[in-house]
């Protein structure tokens, strides 16, 4: 019975003339065999599933000044987009470090770039937290150029796996990496209701942050294993006293706040990131450039102070004198470049 040739299993399809969950989307999920679908999707300004669309490449690349021969390093390599930009500018000579702590999304990136031609020759991937680039620095040396995109992937978005989306039932993860810590929905049975309040205020700037907690706590006291869609819920529930004209834009916004609340709380981003900005000048070769793209005000406020301060120490020569904006074309073609901000610094 064993050696019985299992049954050919057909792919299922969906209803209707368009797909609408992650694993429907199998099209998209393949862009080398149906480049004209993603081709489309793309058109019409959205992100395939299971992609990703670098933001401010141009800008990024216009700052850093990538020469052949230098070494580099991406600081969160995501789907790759751009790694691969600066790679192109490098034209297979000097070296690009890129270091990711999605043990999920990393593999299919490193074997998206191999097939591209970049292999370890040139190219020199490690699953590793940004926070720990002193560790890198040891094995690379100085680095001409870093950047850090601080945003989340949208391949890790739209997968409901993850737990980033209330746009379909899964899992309240919210983890970068799965494999460590614990997930938002075990952080949830651990926080006092003050606790929760201030953590939506202090990582999302939530306005309705009271009622929400109020409503989470009373949800997890009753037993309830909260899942995407159910908190999605909870929030509703809980903003019923918002006017009924405004009421689903705001349930909206609430829920996307409190979604990032969560997810900077189990990853801890913004100490990762505070230890990354605090490294970051001794891995810089002198005239060594960075450029951080952040997609939160807090994360952006980091980013400023601290360079600022090495500005004034005389460890940065030049930073930014204003935070730049994707362009208005940018954010029309992407809806998820809109909240971008980009900040750079060169080492003295």
């Amino acid at each position: 019975m064993d050696n019985q040739e299992q049954k050919h299993q057909r792919r299922v399809r969906y209803k209707g003339t368009h797909p609408k969950t992650f694993n429907e989307k199998y099209k998209e999920l393949q862009p080398e065999k149906y480049a004209e679908t993603v081709a489309k999707v793309i058109l019409k300004g959205n992100t395939p599933a299971g992609m990703h669309r670098s933001i401010c490449v141009k800008e990024i690349l216009e700052f850093l000044q990538i020469t052949p021969g230098q070494i580099g390093l991406d600081a969160t390599l995501g789907y790759g987009g751009h790694t691969l930009e600066m790679l192109k500018c490098l034209n297979l000579k000097g070296h690009m470090y890129a270091i990711d702590v999605d043990p999920i999304e990393l593999p299919r990136t490193k074997m998206r770039l191999e097939n591209l031609g970049y292999g370890p020759g040139i190219l020199t991937i490690k699953q590793m937290n940004f926070s720990n680039i002193d560790q890198l620095a040891l094995e690379s040396g100085p680095f001409n150029f870093v950047l850090a995109d601080l945003g989340v992937s949208s391949m890790q978005i739209d997968n409901p796996e993850r737990g980033f989306t209330f746009k379909i039932d899964g899992p309240l993860d919210l983890r970068l990496d799965p494999n460590k810590g614990i997930s938002a929905a075990e952080r949830l049975k651990t926080i006092s209701e003050d606790e929760l309040q201030g953590m939506l205020v202090e990582n999302a700037d939530e306005p309705n942050s009271a009622a929400i907690a109020r409503a989470i706590i009373s949800a997890i006291k009753k037993g309830e294993d909260i899942t995407t869609t159910q908190l999605q819920l909870i929030i509703k529930d809980a903003l019923k006293f918002v006017p009924e004209k405004n009421r689903n834009d705001e349930i909206k916004k609430s829920c996307q706040r409190c979604f990032q609340a969560l997810r900077i709380d189990v990853n801890s981003e913004f100490e990762v990131l505070y230890e990354f900005l605090e490294k970051l000048p001794d891995t810089l070769a002198k005239g060594g450039r960075v450029a951080i793209l952040s997609f939160h005000s807090g994360e952006d406020r980091l980013v400023k102070k601290s360079f600022q301060r090495f500005l004034r120490e005389g460890i940065y020569s030049e930073i930014a004198p204003n935070v730049i904006l994707p362009s208005l074309e940018e954010c029309n073609a992407n809806s998820r470049a809109r909240s971008a901000k980009l900040r750079w610094a060169i080492k003295a």
